[in-house]
């Protein structure tokens, strides 16, 4: 059971000790340790220091980052690799607000996450009369979170905690912000009734059953398809019934497109697997089964040029929440249930005498991999010096083929794009990036939790740009001495290197950094590993170096200035203007 103690145990801690009082500071963390809570990810300040000091004293492990918004999206990955939800804590007010970003990513992205934030005392914010760090915290949090609540009372401690667990997992799984003035930390109570007055949340993730005949519309619409697809979104990774997604997909005999966070659910060389022909599934099937998968903007909602001629394809769609149903295209057979529940009431009703789709579909679908494969497989073993993304990654691929329990960590422009193409993920969730919200900055802070979580070795590749976003943290890593290789695609800018500065003043271009930036020294001045390579055949040698050792390790990767391409792969999202093209010749080159 770890570090975790039952009612009964914290009972008699209670009746056995000497004193006869406790505070908010030891009944917040008996909540927290009653509900399987074992790592806050925090950075101490008033008015929680001596809360992590405290939890650090009772047992639980407390990873104090340098910034609230990696330690946030600690707490988000956490969440997404656990099932459980990941805690964060920060100071009031400007702590508040750098966690609060991390809270709407781990809503967005649906993962349980808590974020517990100190605060300034109602009586003084509510007259706004000017207090330390004086902010309406909870107001704020709560368009920004599935759920908000404040605790007032010590003896309201444990039903707050319990709120907060239940809501940041019952359902569709999301952020939820506990609000803890400062106050209440130090209110005193009796101690056996403190620890009467926690609460065990029992069963917070029902089982959601579909009903019977939502399973055989959808068995209809599939047995209808002459060209299906499956898309397998990060939901089915998250609900972690991996051996029943497997069994249904392989059942079904569909090709299918993982999302970037359900790669490895099945290996991406697994034969049904078309992510190399992504292009030619999405246009021409005629039935689309999605996963926890969602139609937004990742998918194009499901339109446009990419997915081929309007209404000519059908949805069946398995989501734990029922307004995701027609968001964005009618769903012809939806299914409301949790992806377990749903997977195997579908395996038990199309039986065994399933008849997978045509040789004609599925060969043409495999013809068009195995060419994209093929075609690409000379440029991922080029050696260039300054590298190219294609060569460096294709270094990384073969690493990750080789390690395939490594968590891969990836953001930045094309450095992301790129990554995700190339580096084929065998096991779940075992790749984690910027999510549903595009965020840069989550590298160290998913990598961080990754290997604190999973005690793996982690690789995280980073833009240059995405890795100034949270560099400093990199100190944290070097602290606490993780097995974390970090490799930066260090191309000298956003995007590229190579801009202009449009007036041809002094300055350099807006997306253009320091050339030839040594971030391996950043890494020496830490106590890590620092390596600089420029070539496809060392890069291998630093990140088989780095494995071999499990120490924090930092690779500065040069990258030619002209690989990328603007905004990666969503440069349509970029406004144009006319009038630059015409008044810019610069423009028009990128």
């Amino acid at each position: 059971m770890g570090i975790a103690e039952t009612q009964a145990d914290l009972m008699a801690r209670a009746e056995s000790a000497p004193e006869t009082l406790t505070d908010g500071f030891h009944l917040l963390i008996d909540a927290l340790k009653l509900n399987g809570v074992e790592t806050i990810y925090n950075v101490p300040g008033i008015p929680i220091t001596d809360l992590g000091r405290y939890a650090q004293a009772q047992g639980l492990r407390v990873i104090s980052f340098r910034h609230e918004q990696h330690a946030g999206y600690a707490a988000a990955a956490a969440g997404f690799l656990t099932k459980k939800p990941g805690v964060c804590m920060t100071v009031s007010a400007p702590g508040f607000l750098n966690g609060l970003t991390a809270l709407a990513h781990a809503t967005t992205n649906c993962w349980p996450m808590i974020l517990i934030s100190g605060s300034s005392e109602r009586e003084v914010v509510d007259l706004q009369r000017g207090d330390y760090e004086e902010m309406d915290q909870l107001a704020i949090a709560r368009p920004h979170a599935k759920a908000a609540y404040r605790i007032l009372h010590a003896e309201d401690i444990g039903l707050g905690v319990a709120r907060a667990v239940r809501a940041a997992l019952t359902g569709r799984p999301g952020g939820v912000y506990l609000d803890v003035p400062g106050a209440l930390l130090g209110q005193v109570m009796d101690a056996v009734e403190g620890q009467k007055s926690l609460i065990e949340v029992v069963d917070p993730n029902p089982k959601s059953v579909p009903a019977p005949e939502a399973i055989s519309r959808a068995v209809d619409v599939l047995k209808s398809a002459e060209k299906p697809l499956i898309i397998i979104g990060k939901g089915a990774a998250y609900a972690q019934c991996d051996d029943t997604v497997r069994e249904l997909v392989e059942t079904l005999g569909f090709p299918y497109l993982p999302m970037s966070m359900a790669k490895g659910l099945l290996p991406d060389t697994h034969p049904q697997c078309a992510s190399a022909a992504r292009s030619l599934v999405l246009k021409e099937s005629d039935c689309v089964f999605l996963i926890g998968a969602r139609l937004n903007w990742l998918l194009s909602h499901g339109e446009g040029k990419a997915w081929g001629e309007k209404g000519t394809k059908k949805f069946v769609q398995i989501d734990i929440e029922p307004t995701e149903m027609d968001s964005n295209q009618k769903i012809s057979a939806p299914l409301i249930g949790d992806i377990e529940s749903c997977a195997g009431a579908l395996l038990e009703a199309i039986g065994s005498d399933w008849q997978k789709p045509s040789e004609e579909w599925t060969g043409a679908v495999s013809a068009k991999v195995k060419a994209n494969v093929e075609r690409m497989a000379p440029k991922l073993r080029n050696n260039n010096s300054p590298m190219d993304y294609q060569g460096s990654l294709g270094v990384l691929k073969e690493l990750i083929a080789e390690n395939p329990d490594v968590v891969l960590v990836n953001e930045g422009a094309n450095a992301l794009d790129q990554a995700r193409s190339i580096i084929d993920i065998h096991k779940p969730r075992k790749r984690l990036d910027v999510g549903t919200w595009g965020i840069m900055g989550i590298g160290m802070g998913s990598a961080v939790a990754a290997a604190i979580e999973t005690g793996n070795q982690v690789l995280a590749v980073e833009g240059d740009s995405a890795f100034g976003f949270c560099g400093m943290e990199i100190e944290t890593v070097c602290r606490y001495n993780l097995p974390v290789c970090i490799v930066i695609m260090n191309n000298n800018g956003i995007y590229r290197g190579d801009g202009e500065n449009w007036g041809g003043g002094d300055d350099p271009s807006t997306t253009v950094f320091v050339k030839d930036a040594r971030y391996d020294l950043m890494m020496q001045a830490f106590g890590g590993v620092g390596v600089h390579v420029d070539n496809p055949d060392a890069l291998r040698a630093a990140v088989k170096d780095a494995f071999a050792s499990g120490k924090p390790t930092l690779i500065n990767a040069v990258i030619a200035e002209d690989a990328g391409r603007e905004s990666g792969n969503i440069g349509n999202l970029n406004p144009s203007s006319v009038v630059a093209q015409a008044r810019y010749p610069q423009a028009k080159k990128v």
